[in-house]
């Protein structure tokens, strides 16, 4: 019975342990994001893409300034693939402005951001909570509706 005990409290804080899995991302990755934005300190994930599942993307979550978060996406080379930055609602295009005052309560939306991805392509995501799920709105750079994606 000590044994059984014993097994499952290892296992369970080597579940612990992966939960808080500090990530590192190569040098490249982190040389090229201390370069675009020098005096940032990053919270660094691992993301996987691509039809398989089979790239890589290495995600830097940080502060823009007090009260702005951003996040930067990089391959493997080190190679900027998307940045995302919160807005406030004013700083939506006027069009997707509209629409959201159409379509949703104001407490409905809890976070707005503006995504370039690295064919220089911008978009707005709006996060809406509606019935107790959560979606983004996807907006094109003109402020006209794109798509809604459920979010788990």
């Amino acid at each position: 019975m000590k044994k059984v005990f014993l097994l499952l409290i290892l296992l369970y804080g080597g579940f612990l342990s992966a939960q808080n899995e500090v990530v590192t991302p190569p040098e490249k990755v982190r040389f090229t994001f201390e370069k675009e934005y020098p005096n940032k300190v990053a919270v660094w994930s691992i993301d996987y893409v691509g039809d398989d599942n089979d790239e890589i993307r290495y995600q830097a979550k940080f502060n823009t300034d007090k009260n702005t978060k951003a996040l930067a996406v990089y391959d493997n080379l080190g190679i900027l693939k998307a940045y995302e930055l919160q807005i406030p609602l004013s700083q939506l295009p006027q069009k997707a402005q509209t629409y959201l005052k159409k379509n949703y309560a104001p407490k409905a939306i809890k976070e707005i951001a503006v995504i370039v991805n690295d064919k220089n392509k911008t978009t707005y995501e709006v996060g809406i909570e509606k019935d107790s799920r959560f979606y983004d709105v996807v907006f094109d750079q003109n402020g006209g509706f794109d798509v809604i994606i459920e979010k788990n």
